[in-house]
């Protein structure tokens, strides 16, 4: 039998910590949503302070492009499903505790039931789509959330739906209330990320868990932690109830459940086929098609396969008369093709066919590279 005070022996030592402090950490139950550059280090350090139970829910893959960053992979985990490999490495760090693996979409059909039994969702996803959902299932829960986000060179996090000294809640739409048009709000697919920036912005997550489950400190409730990387420039804003937020949260289940969150942040339009990789590259070949680049001329790297070169810019300014019946679109990483996608059907309706690649050009490279 393992021998836990050797292995928690700094945590016993703690002041204001203690025995006390490691049994609540034993005893609690905290969910972890996407583990990738910000999950990463969230899920060693929770695993490492023994967390009793932790849940790692991400349907991707690792791929070549994921090791800049998400330092739980290698090389040869490339291909492998990332809750599976995560599960086994973090099992590995600590046996004692309980790790649950799910391979899954976390969506408007399955995230109340997976976050029922947990004591605290931990969002590390990339997108707002997740980020909205993640939210308003908190709120429908009474969940704490700690919330994290990267950019470039500058990170976030906030603690949510916990009360603060007052009684008050705040949420992730009293800081915003509605979702931002995607073509406005690069990810770090387009604008790229600082690899060491995550781990940092991750390990603030899972202090701020910590904190949260021991009592210790002061926890970032309704406040947003910026941090710069480059000048190491950080503030605090303290984030107020915005009275019309509420209004925004589907009231219950069942109104959660029909919520489109993918419609609702602009990252899917009824009319537009979103394509797979291996379904795009069936429908390139089909007679009647016409393949668009809608990137810049100078963007790298370029398509393998016979394509014509119209910049979203330019399709702005003025669309061009397309003959063929099938139109499929492409940029870097899915965004603009979708927005291409939307000033074209505005332009033809329903009598052309239009689709585009989920995930765009590096969805393709990724592919390529396993």
């Amino acid at each position: 039998m393992e021998n836990h005070t050797a292995r928690y022996a700094r945590h016993y030592s703690l002041k204001d910590f203690g025995y006390e402090g490691q049994q609540k950490l034993t005893k609690a139950k905290v969910l972890v949503i996407g583990i990738g550059g910000l999950g990463c280090p969230v899920v060693q350090y929770l695993t490492a302070a023994g967390v009793g139970t932790i849940g790692i829910a991400d349907n991707d893959t690792v791929s070549l492009s994921n090791l800049q960053r998400q330092v739980l992979y290698a090389t040869e985990d490339i291909g492998r499903a990332k809750a599976d490999v995560a599960a086994l490495k973090l099992q590995q760090i600590n046996p004692a505790i309980t790790i649950y693996s799910y391979k899954v979409l976390v969506d408007s059909t399955n995230a109340l039931e997976l976050m029922a039994d947990y004591d605290i969702v931990v969002d590390c996803t990339d997108n707002f789509a997740t980020r909205y959902l993640i939210n308003d299932a908190c709120v429908l829960l009474n969940k704490p959330l700690i919330f994290g986000a990267v950019y470039q060179y500058e990170g976030q996090v906030a603690v949510f739906n916990v009360a603060d000294s007052n009684g008050s809640k705040t949420n992730y739409r009293d800081l915003f209330i509605t979702p931002p048009d995607p073509l406005e709000v690069a990810d770090c697919n387009e604008s790229g990320v600082l690899g060491v920036l995550p781990g940092i912005i991750g390990l603030v997550q899972a202090t701020e868990v910590i904190k949260l489950l021991t009592a210790i400190g002061e926890v970032l409730i309704s406040k947003l932690l910026t941090f710069s990387i480059l000048t190491y420039d950080n503030f605090i804003i303290e984030i107020t109830k915005n009275r019309n937020a509420d209004d925004y949260i589907p009231a219950d289940e069942l109104a959660f459940k029909a919520t489109d969150y993918k419609w609702l942040c602009g990252t899917s339009v009824n009319g537009i086929e979103e394509l797979d990789v291996p379904a795009f590259y069936q429908k390139i070949i089909l007679p009647d098609s016409i393949v668009i680049d809608v990137r810049e001329l100078h963007e790298l790297p370029k398509a393998n396969f016979p394509n014509f070169n119209i910049p979203l810019s330019a399709l702005n300014e003025e669309i061009p008369e397309i003959v063929e019946h099938n139109i499929i679109l492409f940029c870097q990483s899915g965004k603009r093709s979708l927005k291409a996608g939307q000033l074209l059907l505005e332009k033809f309706g329903l009598s052309k066919k239009i689709s585009h690649l989920q995930g765009g050009i590096i969805a393709l490279e990724e592919i390529t590279n396993e």
